[in-house]
């Protein structure tokens, strides 16, 4: 198999890129209603500035997405970006397409002169949290709260 740098999604191939999207939450079991997961995708997929999808392909076809949304951050001094979501297909997780995903969104974040990239693990996934480090990520001591709306 042939693998490619990760580039932002093609239109040519919303529906796979759609379908991992969507694995990644159902992995999880994120749930999220079909409309609100197809609106935010979509803003993704069109790079609108607010967010961006990077796919990794495989001899051509998409095997990994990594989501990217951008803020405008007080403590961190101006953007931040978010590697919000990131997943590679299971039979192909442990070959390096997964710091491809990390690479390239780190260059994203650069080319859009961000100063942070943050991100969060699951402590049941060490394997992404080796990941993770590999690239440079520090660990920080704070609990995310979320408040649904």
């Amino acid at each position: 198999m042939k693998s490619e740098r990760p580039t932002p999604a093609r239109r040519e191939e919303r529906e796979e890129v759609l379908a991992l999207l969507s694995a990644q939450l159902e992995e999880f079991s994120i749930r999220l209603p079909r409309e609100l997961f197809l609106r935010t995708a979509e803003a993704a997929l069109a790079d609108d500035g607010r967010a961006l999808v990077l796919v990794a392909r495989r001899d051509g076809r998409p095997v990994g997405v990594a989501y990217l949304s951008f803020q405008w951050t007080l403590e961190g001094g101006g953007w931040a970006m978010w590697l919000e979501e990131l997943y590679v297909i299971p039979g192909l997780r442990g070959r390096g397409i997964g710091g491809q995903l990390v690479q390239a969104a780190l260059d994203v974040a650069r080319e859009r002169e961000c100063r942070f990239v943050e991100l969060e693990t699951e402590t049941r996934l060490p394997r992404a949290a080796n990941l993770y480090a590999r690239a440079g990520f520090k660990p920080l001591s704070r609990v995310h709260w979320s408040h649904e709306l």
